[in-house]
């Protein structure tokens, strides 16, 4: 295959792995990756494997969120095995999702998929994402360079020395 159609061909699976994430069809990864596949995430504690365990994942995180959509925020780069895309989640916490109960808060979560691809489907796929960003936003940690912020980490140990 061309080097053009080859990165084509990975910009339209990365568009459609885009797609799934907002779609709400779990089924939808079956078609985007091989059959064991392995995915893992920030809040994936062990690496999932397999399209059906993705699908549970993302209907989570359409429990919680059911506004959800995932959106390009820049270039895609790709060697025609492995990819690296930036995205953004975007929507509204309106359901608990694992631990944490309804916000009704809004959030946008930055993140970078970095994939390997085999005959145009992912077999692994890795998504980096800031915990704190998205903790910041639900209000369960404090903001950036506020008073809570300091106080947190002050009983965590942190700033009880001088400066030097």
């Amino acid at each position: 295959m061309s080097e053009e159609l080859e990165r084509a061909a990975i910009e339209g699976l990365v568009d459609r792995w885009q797609s799934a994430w907002s779609g709400r069809v779990p089924d939808a990864f079956e078609d985007l990756c091989t059959p064991g596949v392995h995915y893992e995430d920030p809040l994936t504690p062990t690496p999932l494997e397999g399209a059906v365990e993705l699908g549970r994942h993302a209907r989570r995180l359409w429990d919680g969120v059911p506004d959800a959509r995932v959106e390009k925020t820049g270039e895609r780069l790709t060697d025609g095995r492995f990819v690296a895309a930036p995205m953004r989640l975007l929507g509204t916490h309106r359901a608990q999702l694992g631990p944490v109960p309804a916000t009704g808060k809004f959030v946008v979560v930055n993140a970078v998929i970095y994939g390997e691809v085999q005959h145009e489907r992912f077999l692994r796929v890795r998504t980096f994402f800031d915990l704190w960003s998205i903790a910041t936003q639900l209000g369960m940690l404090p903001e950036e360079g506020s008073l809570g912020q300091r106080a947190l980490f002050l009983l965590r140990g942190f700033g009880l020395r001088p400066a030097s």
